[in-house]
């Protein structure tokens, strides 16, 4: 890397720390101003609630990374203009192609950082904050599966419905399995609850009701006791239903869309939103530099403030339209792997505009 090249990116770089951490304090300050009323009535001593900020600090970094991005870009590019560095650079015959390149390469590094964050740290603290969150604050957070009116492809033949779900005990409720024959239904149970037995590796059902569907006749059996049957589903695969999107690192998220896909889950849009979106947000960080750069290049002086403002209002118009179409990706209402790069697009296709802009 030549020396002016690793001057900007030690500038870029630097800068993008500060305005990280500052965002993130501040983000955390406000969050504790709204919520110390709760700390005080609820008697948390100050570990506690060190230990909560803590864990919300890799999705605070998450979140504001596509910011802090922008504004040192902006504030970087701007002080050169403003000191006459990028007219002697442009002189020198250096293009705006060349000059991104040290800013790209930062900007590559800061998405492979928030890459790992998305996919594995985070994921990692979010268990934890979600159970304080849970336990402190009352809220209630949605699982992969919802909690009621499941059904499910459980093999070629068989589709189990669940009325109402509890991951943590392994346990189903007001359930019914259906056994096909091609289109003809072959026979039914019906059961107050299931369970799972590790030991004999099988599901208990309890208090069932059989029915067995022939040509002219159907026969009926109850028991008040438990029938137990093979599953191709496991007790930790009921359990995984109650877990959230957030709670999985990347590795276990694209396993569970992908055998959840071939077991015929459906309502998958939100799992797999959130699955691409564990990637498309740590990729704005090296899109907004497109915007970030060329914007401020064209400009001869620019205050702080301004950098600042500038930052704030696209780096939050980018969150904004991200949750927006993610909701409709979570709802069917676009595809969810579209809803989840969408922002991308047509952030990228902004760039691209004030790039192409710049360089005449």
């Amino acid at each position: 890397m030549k020396i002016l090249d690793k001057y900007i990116a030690r500038q870029f770089f630097s800068t993008y720390v500060f305005a990280a951490i500052s965002f993130t304090v501040l983000f955390i300050l406000a969050n504790l101003i709204e919520e110390i009323g709760t700390f005080i009535d609820r008697e948390l001593s100050v570990e506690k609630v060190i230990l909560y900020y803590l864990r919300m600090v890799p999705e605070t970094i998450l979140l504001i990374s596509p910011i802090s991005t922008l504004l040192a870009s902006l504030y970087v590019t701007g002080r050169m203009s403003g000191g006459s560095e990028l007219s002697a650079m442009k002189a020198a015959g250096v293009s705006m192609k060349q000059f991104l390149i040290p800013f790209a390469a930062v900007a590559l590094l800061i998405t492979f950082l928030n890459i790992i964050n998305a996919g594995w740290l985070y994921p990692e603290t979010a268990v934890e904050k979600h159970r304080f969150e849970a336990e402190y604050f009352n809220r209630k957070f949605e699982t992969v599966s919802g909690d009621k009116n499941l059904h499910i492809l459980e093999s070629r033949n068989r589709i189990l419905s669940i009325g109402a779900l509890d991951p943590e005990k392994e346990t189903g409720y007001n359930i019914s399995l259906e056994t096909f024959d091609g289109p003809e239904l072959v026979s039914r149970i019906d059961a107050k609850k299931i369970t799972y037995n590790k030991t004999l590796d099988r599901w208990l059902f309890h208090e069932t009701s059989t029915r067995i569907f022939k040509e002219k006749e159907v026969l009926f059996r109850e028991n008040s006791g438990k029938d137990t049957l093979k599953l191709s589903m496991t007790g930790s695969s009921l359990k995984e239903l109650g877990i959230q999107p957030d709670e999985m690192d990347i590795v276990q998220h694209f396993r569970y869309i992908e055998e959840k896909q071939k077991a015929g889950f459906s309502n998958l849009g939100r799992v797999i939103v959130k699955f691409h979106s564990k990637m498309a947000l740590p990729f704005a960080s090296l899109i907004i530099i497109l915007i970030g750069v060329p914007l401020s290049a064209q400009k001869k002086r620019s205050g702080l403030a301004l950098e600042f403002g500038i930052s704030l209002f696209i780096g939050f118009s980018y969150l904004a339209i991200q949750r927006t179409v993610a909701i409709a990706g979570y709802r069917s209402l676009i595809d969810p792997v579209l809803a989840a790069w969408l922002p991308n697009l047509l952030f990228l296709l902004i760039g691209v505009l004030i790039y192409k802009t710049a360089n005449k």
